[in-house]
């Protein structure tokens, strides 16, 4: 009998409620792999199940599959590698049998089957091959199971939350090659899963398709599996296809920008990672790329994160912001909501699409909790005019931005010059910058504050943004909308030094309570500080330096907090641990006020924490200090990837280089330029110009680095500004 004539017997429809299959592995410290296309992700082990721990096929926000799990004649296979692609297209598994029971007289020993596992998502379903491959000298009848759920929960049910019901979740129903869960949720859609196979299963129920496939000698067979909201004929053509779009895909978006080139094959390997992992992460929406925050709990559209990721990488792909731009400035808020913390002209926070937001269970449909995205908005656009010089799409969201700006001229007004926040409702966000835990604000006691709270970086920001828009007016030759917007900035600049300075600690608060209290404690929001140039330049070297002492700085990266402060904690989400994106930010505001060895010293600690993770950065890890052959520890539950850890490292190679774009002046400017360490040069390659196209090399000479431009496609004369 052909491998074909066995895996295409009757099925045979059974009750499997009998079954009684071993209990998943433990997991403890195992790396879990990742694919993500659209807004469908997976989550799952290094054999490439899914075991319902925070795991699964979600879609939209919504849990899938809950268990996907492969076994080998109802054993777990032996695993020998997992990995994901380079290009974050697809995941593959390889995996052997453990001893089979006899066929005849012949009983197969372990590690005589190659059982290759390979997946990719492409257009909302997952597709999956199994190749079996027999490398003995006899033939082999393989009995191969794949145990299957799908429990729809939300998630934030996966996250932990209760809820006090649910809609209706059906039995699966069987066909000959299929089988399809449905679930009717409260918020009265119907969503369904069917898992189509290529051969027919010996048995199928709702929750098991078991196969049995005779291998010849030295032969192999394959087996293809789909997972969609439809059923489907799974073959070795649709895989094949959708694997090539999948990758096709991924492809179009790394080349979107500039391509920075380095002799060093680790930290190339770091750069090349975080531009993969920012095209996994990035979906292409009606208005634009745009990049997803992380995966598994932030795989959707959030203000915040998109913003900085656009910053950090806009020197090398400008097509982000203005994705992020677009998307936002059309989902700014109208109307006053307090359930979703919402005012004319603040702009959202997160927006959600699962059951639960539907029904307003939770305010994340569309929230607006954010204190600090609504200026980050206005940052992210004066940036991107310098740019890009694109003042007609400017143009086309300027209604918009004027309205970001009179809701932080309003909630200026509302608390004493200062843009502060307190939630409307209990089901909101109790804090609302990027510490956003429940304990990432305090007092030097360790007291909780009481509200509204006006945070320090979130000072910057409005200042920062005030100014970006006061430019922006000036260049529509609005010269009274400019000033007053200036004006403005120069009074919370004012208010700020005034305020927050603690002259005994030499640094500014982390807040002011609703009383205009001071909360004495020292953290890395200050860095941000700097990154909006708002101190004075003796006070924002004082803070520089202090945010590269030993107090904060783990030999890692810098902390949250410093070690010594109340609420310290290094393995805590905010108050101790390293975040890439908060260490970038802090770099770019030391470099401003004068320390950039700092700089190369931050940017030396990453790549080193990026080693150890597989050269991708976590959302954050713990924040103990570094210690001689040892590797930084991993937060647990850290999102991996996330877009602002990936775009960390393009943040800190500008900032080493003192690179900017002033698309308007047609100018590349290029400030005291520094190498990271060991690095002889480093090039970058098609820099997008208002007329076209730049690659610039950087080089050692003596004891300096200097830059030169390779090949020039542009219809008009750039000027290369080079600064020392």
């Amino acid at each position: 009998m052909t491998p074909e004539e066995s895996a295409q017997r009757a099925t045979a429809v059974v009750d499997d409620s009998q079954d009684v299959w071993p209990a998943p592995p433990a997991r403890a410290g195992q790396r879990l792999y990742v694919l993500k296309e659209g807004d469908t992700f997976i989550v799952a082990d290094a054999v490439g199940d899914v075991t319902g721990e925070g795991d699964g096929l979600f879609h939209n926000d919504t849990r899938l599959l809950s268990s996907f799990r492969l076994l080998i004649n109802g054993a777990h296979p032996a695993l020998l590698s997992s990995a994901v692609t380079q290009d974050n297209a697809l995941f593959t598994a390889n995996l052997t049998n453990r001893p089979l029971p006899p066929l005849g007289e012949v009983s197969a020993p372990e590690g005589v089957i190659h059982i290759e596992r390979r997946r990719f998502l492409w257009d909302g379903r997952l597709y999956e091959r199994l190749r079996l491959t027999n490398y003995s000298d006899f033939g082999i009848r393989l009995p191969l199971q794949l145990l299957f759920d799908a429990d729809f929960r939300d998630m934030f049910e996966v996250r932990g939350q209760t809820r006090s019901r649910r809609g209706n979740l059906e039995t699966g129903r069987i066909g000959g090659r299929s089988v399809a869960i449905r679930y009717e949720g409260l918020d009265q859609v119907q969503r369904e899963v069917v898992l189509s196979f290529s051969h027919d299963p010996r048995r199928l129920s709702a929750r098991l398709a078991e196969f049995e496939m005779l291998l010849d000698p030295r032969e192999h067979s394959a087996l293809y599996v789909e997972v969609g909201d439809v059923p489907s004929q799974p073959s070795r053509e649709r895989w094949r296809a959708g694997a090539a779009r999948a990758r096709w895909s991924l492809r179009g978006r790394r080349r979107r920008g500039a391509r920075v080139r380095v002799p060093g094959r680790l930290f190339q390997a770091w750069i090349d990672r975080s531009e993969s992992d920012l095209a996994l992460l990035t979906t292409d929406l009606p208005t634009g790329p745009y990049p997803y925050a992380g995966i598994p709990w932030f795989s959707t559209p959030f203000g915040r994160d998109a913003v900085i990721t656009a910053l950090q990488t806009l020197w090398v792909d400008p097509s982000l912001a203005r994705g992020v731009l677009k998307f936002l400035a059309i989902h700014q808020a109208v109307e006053i909501s307090a359930f979703r913390d919402a005012e004319p002209g603040k702009i959202m926070h997160e927006t959600r699409k699962g059951e639960m937001a539907a029904v307003n269970e939770l305010p994340f449909g569309q929230y607006y909790g954010g204190v600090d995205t609504t200026p980050l908005f206005l940052m992210l656009a004066g940036a991107f005019e310098e740019r890009t010089a694109d003042r007609a799409f400017i143009d086309g969201i300027w209604p918009q931005l004027v309205a970001a700006a009179a809701w932080i001229e309003a909630n200026i007004a509302r608390h004493d010059g200062l843009l502060s926040y307190a939630r409307a409702q209990a089901t909101g966000l109790a804090n609302q910058g990027w510490k956003d835990s429940h304990d990432s604000v305090f007092h030097a006691d360790g007291s909780s504050p009481q509200g509204p709270i006006a945070l320090i970086e979130v000072q910057g920001y409005a200042y920062a943004a005030l100014r970006g828009m006061a430019q922006l007016a000036h260049e529509r030759g609005d010269q009274a909308a400019a000033t007053r917007w200036e004006q403005l900035a120069q009074r919370i600049a004012q208010r700020v030094e005034e305020a927050f300075w603690l002259d005994d600690l030499q640094f500014y608060a982390l807040a002011l309570d609703g009383a205009g209290r001071p909360c004495r404690v020292r953290s890395s929001n200050a860095g941000h500080l700097l990154f909006t140039g708002l101190p004075m330049p003796q006070r924002g070297r004082m803070v520089a330096q202090q945010l590269l002492s030993s107090a904060f700085d783990s030999g890692w990266g810098i902390r949250t907090l410093p070690m010594g402060t109340a609420r310290f904690n290094p393995m805590s989400y905010h108050n101790g641990s390293v975040w890439p994106h908060d260490v970038a930010l802090c770099a770019a505001g030391i470099a401003r006020y004068g320390e950039r060895e700092g700089v190369l010293k931050l940017l030396d600690q990453l790549f080193e924490a990026a080693s150890e993770f597989g050269m991708r950065l976590p959302e954050l890890f713990c924040g103990f200090e570094r210690a001689a052959g040892e590797a930084p520890v991993a937060y647990p539950v850290a999102c991996l990837p996330q877009a602002w850890a990936a775009g960390s490292v393009f943040l800190l190679l500008q900032e080493c280089l003192g690179l900017r774009v002033d698309a308007r002046r047609d100018a590349v400017v290029v400030d005291r330029p520094l190498l990271p360490n060991g690095m002889e040069s480093l090039a970058i390659q098609s820099i997008a110009l208002r007329q076209g196209r730049l690659d610039l090399r950087f080089r050692r000479a003596g004891g300096r680095v200097v830059v030169y431009a390779e090949h020039r496609q542009s219809t008009a004369p750039v000027h290369i500004d080079l600064r020392s």
